[in-house]
């Protein structure tokens, strides 16, 4: 087969890294950390500084051009992105048996935006360890004889359900017998329920309500062999390492088992974590059975999810096999470390790299309180609101500006710690989205503002919910149902659970599949709005999540988040003065309540001002107004609207960002750019100029 699509669509323009060289100074990681590659699905290519300094480990996948395209000039850049997975989805039907694993995984990857240069899963990695190991045929012949015996004797009692029209009525009988059976089967088949669990374009939602309960606690294996795979990780006994090391597990799991202890060298206490002994083979084995039998059911997967079904078990299987790797869970931690470094609301527990190996995990102990103790939070004197803000600004930082995001954070990985902060464990289980996702949800949202529901079936297309050519005439309406129904009483009543149960019924009924990624990020938001809702049952997501959005919208320098910006503040062509002014308000709430929880961070100056600064954002908007015709006509137009001049709104937004902004700053900015200014509009006058002739 020809070569990958990382291989093809995967480049490094090194013209924008010298002409942007001065950006990749400010990520603190050296040049590629501190700098990303960035690209939205249309096409356009820039090199992004690093705003936030987020660590991203994958290489941005754009089309292959000679030179960045800008923004607006994307269309036919994104038709062929789209041209390009049709092709390969094609490919994959017609291709020989042994292309067809690359070339889902190739889909896979176009779809994500995102190449991975060191895959820690291959389909045909996977096959080649389970037939390379010893007496490999009668272990997979007897495991897959097993399997088809016990799901076959389900498949067979829903059947019958069925045939003498008792289906429906078994229905709870049949689901917690489900959950039971995937117990029994082993630690692959517990994570594929935990997977099912959050995956309504594929089982129904009774019988996701009855995954959602399964919990991977299984019986923790003796101290014994623990002790014996840390000492030989580690190359050294025990005692020689630790003072003290608890005699019962923290916690077990079907992959591993976590101990408490105190490092003899420091007399600090760890965490050391444990994988499961022999547990490698068994997952490599039943991932070749999983493949195996999705072979089978592609064509039925492509009728109701619109994708085959061999990527879907690849999507499960990369997860899986990053969890095996401690090495992986590691760097997810160094990541995390150095995306909040400068935030002092969110601590992240610190790694023991020289401890720490595939099997085992040493990280700094985390002694806090279970985020679902409200009294034992309020006991401790922290204000449970303010948690709640920091929770939900750490949460919409991962999704929205680093682009990873914690993807198991249930009430045993969130602790508040005794001075206002959140803290994060386990990191086993993170995902990743490019700057293409981030930006289109960003669109998401911006059109859900706007109630524009066919763009937003688009932005479903465009993430890989939909393939390309799906029918979105009967989907927008479903969209605008749930969106209307959801906001009946206004958005400050948006309930995340609500909502997403109707999507649930939606996906059920049209050949929508939801991304692995996504489902992470749906099931993170449902988790930690339960926990909110525990710790105030009042709570209402987008009254907190709100202020974080309108504060990024305002200030973010991101030229794509100016964009829109300009996006929100017009409907219908008309400026939207009112919307204008909520934004502000919302902003300043956000830094209102976050500036003294910064402060809080101790041997920190991180409390660099309480106000909201808009000085970038008025100098960009300036050059917009001056660069931009469109933009000088629509904000005219939003001046005289209505046959009066609106100075009484313009007094309104003045008064609100009067001390929002540094004068002097500003006009010295202005100045200096002036020269780039008087250039942009010169290109901006040459092009209509061109354009008219």
């Amino acid at each position: 087969m020809a070569a990958s699509t990382c291989d093809s669509l995967l480049r490094l323009h090194s013209s924008s890294l010298v002409s942007d060289s001065h950006d990749l100074n400010h990520g603190g990681r050296g040049s590629f950390l501190g700098a990303r590659l960035s690209t939205d699905l249309m096409g356009s290519t820039e090199l992004a500084s690093k705003g936030q300094h987020s660590v991203r480990r994958n290489y941005e996948v754009f089309a292959v051009s000679s030179a960045p395209t800008p923004l607006r000039n994307t269309t036919s850049t994104k038709r062929t992105l789209l041209k390009r997975r049709d092709s390969l989805e094609n490919a994959y039907v017609n291709s020989p048996m042994e292309d067809k694993s690359s070339t889902a995984m190739d889909v896979l990857d176009l779809e994500r935006g995102v190449c991975i240069p060191f895959r820690k899963y291959t389909p045909e990695g996977v096959r080649q360890k389970v037939l390379d190991t010893p007496g490999a045929f009668f272990s997979v012949v007897s495991r897959g004889a097993e399997i088809l015996l016990k799901m076959g004797y389900y498949w067979a009692s829903l059947s019958y359900d069925c045939l003498i029209g008792k289906g429906e009525e078994m229905v709870p009988y049949r689901a917690e017998q489900l959950r039971n059976l995937l117990c029994d089967l082993g630690p692959s088949f517990i994570k594929s329920g935990q997977v099912l669990a959050n995956r309504p374009d594929i089982i129904r939602e009774d019988y996701m309500n009855e995954l959602c309960i399964l919990q991977d606690d299984v019986p923790a294996f003796p101290n014994k062999l623990a002790f014996e795979i840390i000492e030989e990780q580690l190359g050294a006994p025990l005692e020689q390492l630790f003072s003290k090391i608890s005699s019962q597990t923290v916690a077990a799991a079907s992959l591993g088992q976590v101990y408490r202890a105190t490092l003899r060298s420091s007399g600090k206490e760890v965490a050391i974590k444990v994988q499961r002994p022999g547990i490698e083979p068994i997952i490599y084995r039943d991932l070749f059975l999983f493949r195996t039998l999705a072979s089978f059911l592609n064509g039925i997967s492509l009728k109701k999810l619109g994708c085959n079904a061999e990527l879907i078990v690849d999507e499960f299987g990369e997860k899986l096999l990053e969890e095996l790797d401690y090495t992986l869970e590691a760097r997810n931690i160094k990541d995390f470390l150095e995306n909040f470094k400068n935030d002092a609301t969110v601590k992240i527990p610190e790694v023991y790299q020289e401890l720490s190996g595939e099997r085992v995990l040493v990280m700094e102990w985390i002694d806090g309180i279970r985020c679902t103790d409200p009294q034992g939070i309020k006991d401790a004197g922290i204000n449970v609101p303010a948690f709640i803000t920091v929770g939900v600004s750490a949460a919409l930082k991962q999704l929205l500006e680093f682009g990873l995001f914690h993807g198991d954070p249930h009430p045993g990985n969130i602790f508040a710690m005794r001075d206002g902060r959140i803290a994060y464990v386990d990191f086993g289980n993170v995902a990743e989205l490019s700057q293409q996702n981030k930006q289109i949800l960003i669109d998401a949202v911006v059109h859900a503002v706007n109630e524009d529901y066919v763009e937003m079936a688009n932005d479903f297309t465009r993430l890989g919910f939909l393939s390309p050519g799906t029918d979105l005439t009967p989907i927008v309406p479903a969209l605008e149902a749930i969106w209307q129904n959801s906001t009946v009483k206004g958005l400050s009543d948006f309930n995340f659970r609500s909502v997403t149960a109707k999507f649930n019924q939606m996906v059920y009924q049209y050949p929508i599949r939801i991304p692995e990624r996504f489902s992470l990020v749906i099931r993170s938001l449902l988790t930690q709005e339960g926990i909110c809702l525990t710790l105030q049952p009042d709570f209402k997501f987008l009254e907190v999540a709100y202020p974080y959005v309108a504060k990024r919208l305002l200030t973010d320098p991101d030229p794509a988040l100016r964009e829109r910006l300009i996006q929100v503040l017009f409907k219908d062509g008309v400026f939207q003065w009112k919307r204008l002014e909520n934004l502000i308000v919302l902003a300043r709430e956000q830094v209102e309540m976050m500036s003294p929880l910064q402060a809080r961070g101790k041997g920190r100056d991180l409390l660099k001002s309480s106000k909201l600064d808009l000085t970038g954002t008025i100098k960009d908007g300036a050059r917009v107004v001056l660069t931009d015709a469109g933009i000088r006509r629509q904000l005219l137009m939003a001046f005289t609207e209505d046959s009066r001049l609106h100075i009484q709104e313009l007094l309104d937004i003045y008064r609100l960002v009067e001390g929002e902004f540094d004068f002097g700053n500003l006009v010295v900015d202005i100045v200096q750019g002036i020269p780039a200014a008087t250039r942009d509009l010169m290109l901006s006058w040459s092009e209509s100029v061109l354009v008219d002739r």
